[in-house]
């Protein structure tokens, strides 16, 4: 059996953190190593238990959410961050993101919601609440609105109908088919199934076309998809 998701809960209310942390016990393949009140005591866990997954409260007193976030990301590459918080605005979502954090929920996620975006976290996978989904993607068209001729791909199909030439930052045809898939929401072997290849082999296509992008996790890479219209969605 394998070892199980070492989790620390960062929620300045009590009774919020307290029931997160229970939940996630009742997991088999779960253990919470840390339940923090602040964004400071959530570093201070981090840095003592060294967790797979940090659960993260934005609204936090002794740095906020997206701060604590964005130093995890510095310093503890290993452990990836899910934002679970009240606010779903435009500003904290592209925050909480640009800061490092691999999923973001809401609090009116479902327990099966939560388990399942630790889950995907620890295997270095990204989940957005699909309200969260939504601006963003909506936030993506206005900035490609906004800056037109920024390297914007006007598309109306599927990224292989475009020559390799019509592609941004060097992508290949294969590469952007990986790449739509992931803004899809699809996960590796998801893709691979679609694509008819190797689950190694969509490793490296994602690798190639992180380096290529200069994203640097999947949400990232949705932002970057729907920017450059690279998605089956106008």
């Amino acid at each position: 059996m394998s070892a199980p998701i070492r989790v620390v809960v960062a929620d300045d209310q009590t009774a919020v953190r307290e029931g997160l942390a229970v939940m996630l016990s009742l997991l088999d393949d779960v253990e919470v190593v840390g339940e923090a009140a602040d964004g400071e005591q959530a570093l201070h866990l981090v840095a003592e238990h060294q967790p797979d997954v940090v659960l993260m409260d934005l609204r936090m007193p002794r740095h906020d959410g997206i701060d604590a976030t964005a130093r995890i990301a510095a310093d503890h590459p290993n452990t990836r961050v899910v934002v679970l918080t009240t606010y779903a605005d435009d500003a904290d979502i592209l925050a909480a993101l640009r800061a490092g954090a691999l999923g973001y929920l809401t609090k009116d996620a479902s327990r099966r919601q939560i388990a399942h975006a630790v889950r995907a976290a620890a295997a270095d996978q990204s989940v957005l609440d699909p309200q969260v989904q939504r601006r963003l993607v909506a936030a993506a068209g206005q900035l490609t609105a906004a800056t037109p001729g920024a390297g914007a791909v006007s598309r109306t199909g599927p990224t292989d109908k475009l020559p390799a030439s019509d592609l941004p930052d060097g992508l290949t045809t294969r590469e952007a088919d990986v790449l739509r898939l992931i803004a899809e929401g699809l996960s590796n072997r998801e893709i691979a199934g679609r694509l008819y290849i190797s689950e190694a082999t969509v490793k490296s296509h994602i690798n190639r076309l992180f380096a290529k992008t200069g994203v640097r996790d999947r949400a990232q890479a949705v932002r970057y998809a729907y920017q450059h219209r690279l998605t089956n969605h106008t």
